[in-house]
């Protein structure tokens, strides 16, 4: 299945698929304050920071949330396990990638990300609407472990005996700057694929084949194993999405770099190769 839906095919669908907002933005201002003031007909706000991840500490900054988490707030949407799901987020599908991997972690089979997002909807001549929906009665049952996952010492391996891709700006992956956590620099052997490289000026995705020539010249050209990681697992979820599209299979490690360095002992390195 294709893990997208673009803006006209949603308009055109016959039956409608359980709507979830995940706008979110890094620094703020909040997004439930951006649904609030518009969004899909009869969505759902799901928040990322609360309901996608679980209280940062050792495990990072947006560790794995526990299924009763993610459980209640699929249910609340209205979500059963035959249901058909649409995420998004306000364009470039950043937030959005990362309800999309993880609903599939914990089990959900049909979840589709808006392909650029609410401004693709809005850009399309879809409705927005401020009207919040009553909380529905789903029975989605969650239970993890239904997409490939890395933890640290898997994502080491990886950088050395297969591609990891480092999701982050070149700053950040070189350890120029870093914004967001306490020590800079990247996993020893990684590779920056920078995920603003995935979508076009608009957000919305690049065609497979583009990806599928991008990835190939980073190594990631299906002949080895491939994963991702970012900051804090959000945007290494939008690579494996990217590559879910170019037809690769990618495990994340949700913990990612601000789970890496709470072990002193792992390995650092910087600069830009």
């Amino acid at each position: 299945m294709n893990p997208l839906i673009s803006a006209e095919s949603l308009l055109a669908a016959t039956t409608r698929p359980v709507l979830i907002d995940v706008t979110w933005n890094l620094m703020g201002p909040p997004g439930r304050d951006a649904y609030d003031a518009g969004h899909l007909p009869g969505a759902y706000f799901v928040d990322l920071d609360t309901e996608l991840a679980g209280p940062p500490g050792d495990g990072g900054r947006h560790p794995l949330p526990s299924a009763t988490t993610v459980e209640a707030a699929m249910r609340r949407a209205g979500v059963s396990g035959d249901s058909a799901v649409v995420v998004y987020d306000a364009a470039n599908s950043m937030a959005a990638a990362r309800a999309w991997w993880i609903f599939r972690y914990f089990g959900l089979r049909d979840v589709r990300v808006l392909d650029g997002g609410f401004a693709a909807w809005q850009a399309a001549g879809g409705e927005v609407s401020t009207v919040v929906p009553e909380d529905g009665k789903g029975s989605f049952v969650a239970a993890a472990g239904n997409a490939p996952m890395l933890d640290a010492e898997g994502a080491a391996e990886l950088a050395s005996t297969g591609v990891l891709l480092d999701a982050r700006a070149p700053e950040r992956f070189a350890g120029e700057v870093e914004p967001m956590d306490k020590v800079a620099g990247h996993i020893p052997g990684a590779v920056n694929a920078p995920t603003t490289a995935n979508v076009t000026a608009d957000g919305t995705f690049l065609p497979a084949d583009d990806l599928r020539a991008r990835f190939a010249a980073l190594g990631a050209d299906g002949s080895t194993a491939v994963g991702a990681y970012c900051g804090s697992g959000v945007t290494a979820a939008h690579e494996a999405l990217a590559l879910e599209i170019a037809g690769i299979e990618a495990p994340v490690y949700v913990g990612s770099w601000s789970e890496w360095i709470t072990d002193p002992d792992r390995p650092i390195a910087t600069g830009r190769s």
